[in-house]
């Protein structure tokens, strides 16, 4: 019956084993079907910086964002600047200081920025 015993719990064992390894292999897709470049609320774009109606902005093709910055970030060290910036989205609100402006509709908190070119790619 010893043998039995051990041989019994060698399969729970395994079946253990191959149930958690299933699992874990079920939570990866949810990852991977999330954006690399977002997490935990936070964004990751790509862009020229340039000004509009005195803001800064963040220009890509068919798109715009209006950047604030946060941490003493000086946004106009990278005016023309192709850069990559990380911060949290949230909607732009609309008042009449900006019924001009192109038409962006989110605003991003700028948290980083990194320059990738000096030059904006036109």
């Amino acid at each position: 019956m010893r043998w039995g015993e051990t041989l019994m719990n060698k399969t729970i064992l395994l079946v253990m084993l191959f149930v958690g390894s299933w699992l874990m292999g079920q939570a990866s897709p949810d990852q991977s079907q999330q954006s690399p470049k977002e997490t935990k609320g936070q964004v990751t774009i790509q862009g020229c910086v340039s000004r509009s109606s005195g803001d800064y902005v963040l220009m890509q093709p068919g798109s715009s964002y209006v950047l604030h910055a946060t941490n003493n970030i000086k946004l106009g060290h990278y005016l023309g600047h192709q850069v990559e910036v990380t911060g949290t989205e949230s909607p732009t609100m609309s008042t009449s200081s900006n019924a001009g402006r192109n038409q962006s509709s989110v605003t991003i908190m700028v948290g980083s920025i990194n320059t990738i070119s000096k030059q904006c790619n036109h």
